[in-house]
């Protein structure tokens, strides 16, 4: 019995395919007529595309022309899986190709907000001197690192979308609100500090700890994205918030914290390059962006 998937094979390829196996036996149409009893006015239409044959006429052709249905069936399959592979890989790619702008934005944010809460902790790690503080300066770098935070999360966020990851993304979503309430508390308190407020920088540690390790996780559950640089990222960001929860370890995680935060920028790089690389993706693309 022949293979069926041979039978599947759409025309032109069929057509294509016995066209230059005749040739290659060094036949012409009307010796191969006289192998399958098949006229050559059939043959010729199906060396066109011009008809999808039956059944028998195939197998009578397979036979005629030596063809290993088998390994021709095999060959099909595979040729199928990776011409459905690049159509997927060149789908997300299209997709994410307009997105670039906001993965740019997103790592040229993500940079300086490396800097710039060095001068945050500044304001926040001694409430009882606020009154030494400008308040212009403080103004500023608060609305400063919020802008930046929400512009960099934003992009991790379309991120997940073009490598999926509904862990990844649903706590990115969380965070980026959770930012957006911390930052308005603290800009509508203002200068206005005084001890009781050294509350609230540790619910505010807690909040934001607990959301790193679920960063961590999120990143962990990446499988095979750039080998194991994904699993790296998630076993620092988790190290990070167990430290900033942890309320004393928040004065020695600045090392495992600002690592956490290169190694995403890191990630955004590669992700921005593996984007812009439309002419030729990976054939392991695919694999890639399943989470």
């Amino acid at each position: 019995m022949v293979n069926q998937s041979i039978y599947k094979m759409k025309q032109p390829e069929l057509g294509k395919k016995i066209y230059e196996r005749r040739k290659a036996k060094g036949l012409t149409q009307e010796e191969l007529v006289e192998k399958c009893n098949l006229n050559v006015r059939t043959i010729q239409r199906i060396e066109a595309g011009e008809v999808s044959p039956r059944n028998h006429s195939v197998k009578a052709l397979f036979e005629a022309l030596e063809i290993d249905w088998v390994e021709a069936g095999k060959a099909e399959h595979q040729e199928k899986i990776e011409e459905e592979k690049s159509s997927e890989v060149n789908s997300i790619v299209k997709k994410a190709v307009p997105n670039l702008i906001l993965l740019y934005l997103a790592l040229a944010a993500g940079v300086i907000n490396l800097i710039l809460p060095f001068f945050e902790s500044g304001l926040d790690v001694n409430p009882m001197k606020v009154d030494e503080v400008n308040v212009s300066t403080f103004w500023w770098v608060k609305i400063g690192v919020a802008l930046l935070s929400t512009l960099f999360l934003a992009g991790m966020i379309k991120m997940t979308h073009i490598f999926p990851n509904r862990i990844l993304r649903r706590t990115l979503w969380v965070m980026l609100i959770i930012n957006a309430i911390f930052g308005s508390v603290e800009l509508a308190l203002g200068t206005e500090l005084n001890l009781v407020i050294v509350g609230f920088y540790i619910i505010r540690s807690i909040v934001f700890g607990s959301f790193f390790v679920l960063i961590g996780i999120g990143f962990l559950s990446y499988k095979n994205v750039w080998s194991n640089y994904t699993q790296i990222i998630g076993v620092l960001g988790i190290l990070s918030g167990v430290l900033i929860m942890s309320v004393i370890g928040a004065y020695i995680v600045s090392v495992p914290f600002t690592l956490f935060k290169l190694s995403q920028l890191g990630f955004l790089f590669w992700a921005i390059n593996k984007i812009g690389r439309t002419s030729s993706p990976d054939s392991t693309f695919s694999s890639q962006v399943t989470a």
